[in-house]
């Protein structure tokens, strides 16, 4: 397997920086506690790291496109501190009901669609099935599984109630991880054992 076509998409809010219910300016961005040494070690593994992530925020009016992209710089800028680096973000601004004007569509990219990550798979030459998605919520699984990838939910942000919906919805994560770091562990042990049966590789669930 050539680990350049390999990706972790990574949710970000509740995933790599602490959720705030519309994060809308930089200075409001926090990292959870790890999370930018699990990305570093994922840049180590030679794999893209890649963020993807509902801002239903810029079709309310919460902010604008450009406050999204100045929220990115800093989250950029703190992981740098730790040597660590995000490949690529893709972000939906839309919304089916909420707000006004262009943003308020029924579209292919918000979550749980998997049309971020297909397009992500285009424009980054990533391979789907191989690849990992990583996020505290169902959405995040749900887009993950119908994309084809390897899904892991983490129990950070809103995960341990998550879970819960997971299983009810029927799109329970092929594994559970306690946050990001213990994740990139089971990505490592996958890309270890190179094993593309999930059934095989299920051992290193962790629920704890």
């Amino acid at each position: 397997m050539n680990e350049r076509n390999v990706a972790i998409f990574l949710d970000r809010d509740g995933t790599i920086n602490e959720d705030l219910n519309f994060l809308s300016s930089p200075e409001q961005v926090v990292l959870i506690d790890g999370s930018a040494e699990a990305i570093r070690e994922a840049n180590k593994l030679g794999l893209k790291v890649i963020v993807f992530t509902n801002q239903s925020g810029i079709a309310r009016g919460y902010f604008t496109e450009e406050d999204l992209h100045r929220i990115h710089k800093r989250l950029d800028e703190l992981l740098a501190e730790k040597g660590a680096r995000i490949d690529a973000y893709y972000y939906c601004p839309h919304h089916p009901t909420e707000g006004n004007g262009e943003y308020r569509v029924e579209c292919e990219c918000r979550k749980p669609k998997d049309g971020m990550l297909r397009r992500a798979s285009r424009e980054q030459n990533v391979d789907l099935k191989n690849s990992f998605v990583i996020g505290d919520r169902c959405i995040d699984i749900q887009a993950g599984k119908t994309a084809g990838a390897v899904t892991i939910l983490v129990l950070t942000g809103y995960g341990k109630e998550e879970y819960e919906k997971c299983k009810g919805e029927n799109f329970e994560p092929d594994f559970i991880a306690q946050n990001l770091k213990e994740a990139i562990d089971i990505v490592k042990r996958c890309l270890r054992e190179n094993k593309s049966d999930l059934e095989n590789n299920k051992k290193y669930i962790s629920k704890e």
